[in-house]
């Protein structure tokens, strides 16, 4: 059977669509984890991504039973994730889930409690903070290169799905929208670098009350109802008592924002876009030009992706080699569990003000993560 690092935390995947094919690509980079079964509500699908990465292809319930599996990696929808984390650790099995941890604030919640009490981990993606880029940014902040962090700005902006996704109907209903798709890079980078958020305050609105789709499939030319806000603007405080401009939007047809900025009393960062793990960040010292630390060289920071978007930097299963390897060293993981939670009521309490139009204090209080430097970065390869 074929895997990325020959032993290690045996790896069972739960969700065998298109984000699949990534993990399971990029797991033969990685020492510490052994992907070794899938499954899928469509045996078809399962048997499918079996056969093109040397798995074994089983149902859900055989998967969640097997005493081989040590960890499951649930890559369902987002309105599954709770039942399949949920179900893996009644099962005695460690969980990595892709973004977001859960649907809401209060699933995401009960998952980590229950991963408590269990004695088992719970990770969760994004782990692109881990990159190369996301590691120089950090570095740079730590060692006071910007000075005290003051403000800054995030930016997600596009047009949305309709015109090159065949199905989009889903992003555009409550539990999607700009926010929860796209939020958690943005959200994650920032609090790794400026630590936890203690309040938010948002205004929400639609572009559009419908949309027409596009893109060639089924549903070309069918116009279908906008029911979540499609674009949102909120700023977002600090612990540590920085203030950052978030802005989500599936409204915008082009724009000049970058996608983050961070502004101290010493300087000035920028990062690229959070949803990559390498890419350009650039840093001026008191107004100086801007002097440029590219990723090409750093661990997880070459392009290395092929598909669709061939300019990435793309090493999803980091954040799983990372925590197969806190639970060896019983140590906090990067991605751990309390993090998404807490991106997640970041979320949430940005369209819960949009709606209500007044302030919302947080309840999670978390350290941000420990810095990753690049000797241990690099010894997660294979």
């Amino acid at each position: 059977m074929e895997s990325g690092a020959g032993s290690g935390l045996r790896i069972g995947v739960i969700g065998c669509g298109t984000i699949s094919a990534t993990y399971m690509r990029n797991a033969r980079l990685f020492a510490g984890v052994e992907m070794r079964a899938c499954a899928d509500i469509s045996a078809d699908m399962a048997a499918q991504r079996a056969a093109e990465y040397g798995l074994t292809a089983m149902s859900v319930d055989t998967l969640l039973a097997d005493p081989e599996i040590d960890l499951i990696l649930n890559l369902t929808v987002p309105n599954v994730h709770f039942d399949i984390s949920q179900s893996a650790l009644a099962a005695g099995k460690h969980v990595f889930t892709e973004k977001p941890l859960a649907a809401s604030f209060a699933e995401g919640k009960r998952l980590v409690e229950e991963a408590q009490r269990r004695g088992l981990r719970i990770g969760s993606a994004p782990d692109t903070f881990l990159g190369a880029a996301g590691r120089r940014a950090r570095k740079l902040v730590d060692d006071g290169a910007i000075g005290r962090p003051v403000s800054g700005t995030a930016f997600m902006f596009g047009r949305g799905m309709e015109h090159w996704h065949p199905n989009p109907q889903f992003f555009y209903q409550p539990g999607g929208g700009p926010v929860l798709d796209m939020g958690p890079y943005y959200l994650t980078m920032l609090v790794n670098l400026l630590g936890p958020v203690r309040s938010v305050v948002a205004l929400t609105t639609r572009g559009r009350e419908e949309r027409l789709i596009t893109a060639e499939g089924p549903f070309k030319n069918k116009m279908f109802p906008v029911e979540t806000p499609t674009t949102a603007l909120s700023l977002l405080e600090f612990e540590n008592g920085a203030l950052v401009n978030f802005g989500a939007s599936w409204d915008v047809f082009r724009h000049s924002n970058h996608p983050i900025e961070l502004h101290g009393t010493e300087g000035s960062l920028r990062l690229p876009d959070p949803d990559t793990f390498g890419g350009t960040v650039s840093l001026s010292s008191a107004g100086a030009d801007w002097a440029d630390f590219d990723s090409e060289t750093a661990p997880y920071g070459a392009h290395n992706w092929p598909h669709a978007a061939p300019d990435r930097a793309n090493y999803r299963m980091l954040g799983v080699a990372d925590l197969a390897r806190a639970i060896t060293e019983g140590r906090p993981a990067r991605a751990e569990g309390d993090l998404a939670l807490h991106v997640l009521e970041i979320m949430e309490a940005i369209l819960h003000s949009g709606e209500t139009r007044s302030s919302v204090s947080l309840s999670t209080r978390i350290e941000r993560p420990n810095a990753l430097g690049k000797d241990e970065a690099r010894s997660f390869l294979a």
